[in-house]
């Protein structure tokens, strides 16, 4: 039997709701603890950029964030593709907070657009 969601919404979430989630699952644990740790970073890297993903300065590029973040997913795979390696970097971990920005980003954009639709009504 698949559990079903604790919460209703994405307002709803709870992280405590989702760990009560994870113990009906073979590796919940190891996901949670995973995204977790995805999540730190990812926050710990915001503050000291500034926030410079979701909503760059743009001194030399004028590309969107959307564009900016699939630039740096593409860079991410090249390195994979050619199989370079730079020290300090986790690839796979940069890969997937990229990859979860990205998401934001769209949410973010999609939620504009449906506010500007709804101005025009």
């Amino acid at each position: 039997m698949r559990p079903r969601p604790v919460f209703s919404s994405d307002e709803a979430f709870n992280c405590s709701d989702l760990y009560l989630m994870a113990v009906g699952s073979k590796s919940g644990h190891n996901i949670l603890n995973t995204c977790h740790y995805i999540a730190q970073m990812l926050i710990e890297k915001n503050i000291a950029y500034g926030d410079s993903a979701l909503d760059p300065v743009r001194i030399f590029s004028k590309a969107n964030n959307i564009e900016q973040i699939l630039v740096r997913i593409d860079d991410k795979l090249s390195r994979f593709a050619r199989g370079t390696d730079y020290p300090g970097d986790n690839d796979i971990d940069d890969l997937i907070g990229y990859l979860v920005l990205l998401k934001i980003a769209k949410m973010r954009n999609d939620g504009k657009e449906e506010k500007e639709r709804g101005s025009a009504n």
